[in-house]
Formats: C-alpha cells, structure tokens, sequence
C-alpha cells in the first residue's frame, strides 16, 4: 500500500483530488478523517496542512505527496521532486501599499516585511545585498501594511485580487509555483511498482490536458496541403470513404492553435469537421 500526503482544504485539495479521480483512482471523501484508502487502488490518501506535507513524505509518514513548490522550497525538507503536475499555479511575490513610490528592489532596504515563507524571502535578499526585518506571520499577510504591522508583504499571488482589496500592489516576483509530486525513495520494491502506476496514469491524464481529437472529411487531392498544417503527434491518420474522392482525417490538435488551424482546413476543403475532447492520452 502506498500512501500519498496531499492537502486537507483550498485549491491544492481541489486540484488534488481532481486529479485521482480522472486517473481512475477513487478516494471516498470525508474532510473529517485523517487517512483514507482507495477503494480501487492500493492507495492510502493522508490529509494534512501544506505546511507539514514536506516534513512527512522526508520523514517516511507518506511516502510520496503533492505539494506547492512554494513549499517545497521553503520547508527544504529531504525529498525528490517526482513530477511537476502543472495544476495550482502562483506566484512568490513582494507587495507594497498601492501609494507608496516604488522605482526598485532597494525601496525594501530596512523595511519590515511580513510573510509566511521567511526563509526564501530571506534567501532572495540576500542574494541582492539588500537588509530588511522580516516578520513571520501565519495567515493574514495581507492586513499588515493596513494596521501598521509592516511596511510590505511577501505572500502567494494567484489572480492578484487579495492585493487589490487590501489596496497593495505587487512589485517584485520572487518565483513562481506549482503543484510537485514529491517522494521519498526510501521505499520496498512493492511501493515502488505502484507509484510507477501513478505516473503513468497521472502522465496520461497531462497529455490529454488541452487536446482536442479531430475527424473531418476531405478530398483526396488536398491530403498533402491539408497534412502541411496539422501539428499531430505523428502522421494523421487516414481513412477512405465510399466516395473515391474523398477521405476521413483524424488527427489530435493543441487547444491553443485550435482555431487558427480549424480555419485553414476549411480554406483546403475540409468539410464535416467533429471534435471531441479527450480524456486520456496515452504516448
């Protein structure tokens, strides 16, 4: 059995479990237990704070998680980054009051900063020589510029909206983050055979992630011009129809060139074009 450490609540859990269900693993769900087993796989889930994910997969408590880079970095706990999953994607980044006169780096110098990740922020400006009071907060890092605790912030950005409500601006990003798969390699040769399975059903569900499967019909004299602008996997594949002019295209386009692609098949003949989303891919 093989147990994973993912996070107990916010957008990592949602993610989280997210993914577990399209890679076909079922977690009963209950945000009241500590540690739950699959149903269909030999997968124990461990809910904990974000915070103590690291500690417990370097520890041998879990034996792989999914954790925030920001996190990862922060807690500089012994473990191996297995996969970067993609998902939960943010910032690390330095916020100041929307009327204060920022023209660099050095405006931080001697200023008090809030934050809860003391240890990359105080990493980063020692890297640029600069001095500043850091003070650790858990929670809430927003507020202290408004009741005078600090001067600024460092703290995870997503859309920026908890800054604009806050009346802070975001000045200076430190990193950017995602979600990690993460491991401990100190595990039997049985734990080992399972997480191998994870990933490559995780992997599946990744590649399938912003694809689209295509079938459309086209006349025979256009394959060539119409294959010059299909950016597939390998070659299209190719069926032919009762008409001996014509023939079925099916190939697999990038969400992100869809419709620009889509328009050129129609320039080159292409008619009765379907797509369907795709669930799985695997390479």
């Amino acid at each position: 059995m093989l147990r994973i450490a993912v996070q107990s609540k916010g957008r990592l859990f949602d993610d989280t479990m997210y993914l577990l269900a399209e890679a076909d693993i079922k977690v009963p769900s209950s945000k009241r237990t500590l540690l739950v087993q699959s149903t269909n796989f030999p997968l124990e889930v461990l809910f904990l704070r974000d915070d103590d994910i690291p500690q417990s997969v370097a520890s041998g408590v879990a034996d792989i998680g999914i954790v925030g880079a920001n996190e990862y970095a922060e807690r500089g706990e012994d473990v191996q980054i297995i996969s970067h999953l993609g998902f939960s994607k943010c910032r690390l980044s330095l916020a100041i009051p929307k009327a204060c006169n920022y023209q660099g780096l050095e405006w931080f110098s001697g200023k008090k900063i809030a934050t809860s990740y003391p240890n990359i922020l105080r990493k980063y400006m020692n890297s640029k020589g600069i001095k500043t009071d850091i003070h650790v907060i858990n929670g809430s890092v927003e507020i202290s510029p408004g009741i005078g605790l600090a001067d600024g912030i460092f703290d995870i950005v997503s859309s920026g909206s908890t800054l604009v409500s806050n009346n802070l601006k975001e000045v200076e990003v430190v990193m950017n983050s995602e979600a990690l798969l993460v491991a401990n390699w100190q595990m039997d040769e049985e734990k080992h055979k399972i997480l191998n399975e994870v990933l490559f059903r995780f992997d599946a569900v990744k590649q399938a992630e912003d694809k689209k499967y295509v079938r459309m019909n086209a006349p025979k004299d256009r394959i060539e011009d119409i294959i010059n602008v299909l950016p597939g996997l390998k070659s299209p594949t190719i069926i032919p129809l009762a008409d001996e002019k014509w023939c079925s295209i099916h190939t697999v386009l990038d969400q992100k060139r869809f419709w620009e692609i889509i328009g050129k098949l129609k320039e080159l003949g292409a008619q009765g074009i379907l797509v369907t989303p795709i669930e799985k891919m695997i390479l």
